[in-house]
């Protein structure tokens, strides 16, 4: 099955780039692009796009609030954002995950990085580098964090549930969780199903953030 990408940045030759490199892949295919986040939704509906790689600085509309204008439309719940940036800032870093985005990148990333991550968000999974994971912790205690957390919704997980919760929040795959816990990858992934859907987590990065807000994974557990 063929991924289907979208391209959001107002830099021409950024994008022929990246057009290049995800066209070299027999799974990958750029199906729109556009140079301003105010255009970026009708393309993505359009295109039926599977991922979006965002940029955050563009004129009319930056690659934040479109972000976030994608994640609150119901229509476009399975399209996934990796925010591609060249400012190394946490505070893009959060406002990227805060947005809903499911990975964030330095425009500078090789190749092959920029294919397994589109390859990782497709397949449902967070893309949190070590930079954007120390963001998210950094960012846990303050107002307007990245996500609100009812410690109470820990009392719906059941035991498993809790231990595959806190193996995401350590940055373990589906099929990484499914190894350390003797179940098979299609279990582990319902586990993370049904543990995002009672914690109301939006997508993985959530999840990250709520295992480490209740306790579920320690700063120590990385």
């Amino acid at each position: 099955m063929t991924i289907r990408v979208v391209l959001v940045d107002d830099q021409a030759l950024i994008r022929a780039g990246f057009k290049a490199i995800i066209g070299s892949q027999p799974d990958l295919e750029v199906v729109g692009e556009c140079d301003d986040g105010l255009e970026a939704l009708d393309v993505i509906r359009s295109s039926r796009a599977d991922v979006v790689l965002m940029d955050i600085r563009m004129p009319g509309r930056d690659g934040i609030e479109t972000t976030e204008a994608i994640t609150a439309d119901d229509s476009l719940a399975g399209v996934r954002v990796i925010v591609l940036t060249t400012f190394e800032l946490d505070e893009y870093v959060v406002a990227a995950m805060g947005a809903g985005a499911s990975g964030f990148l330095d425009k500078g990333v090789d190749p092959s990085v920029l294919l397994d991550a589109i390859r990782v968000v497709a397949a449902g999974d967070a893309l949190l580098t070590p930079k954007a994971t120390r963001a998210l912790l950094g960012s846990l205690g303050e107002p307007g964090s990245v996500v609100p957390v009812d410690e109470g919704a820990l009392e719906h997980l059941t035991a498993r549930e809790r231990e595959v919760v806190s193996l995401v929040g350590q940055g373990l795959s589906n099929d990484e969780i499914a190894e350390q816990l003797f179940l098979s990858p299609l279990t582990a992934k319902t586990h993370v199903s049904r543990a995002m859907t009672k914690l109301h987590a939006r997508d993985r990065a959530q999840l990250v953030a709520i295992a480490f807000k209740t306790g579920l994974t320690q700063v120590d557990d990385l």
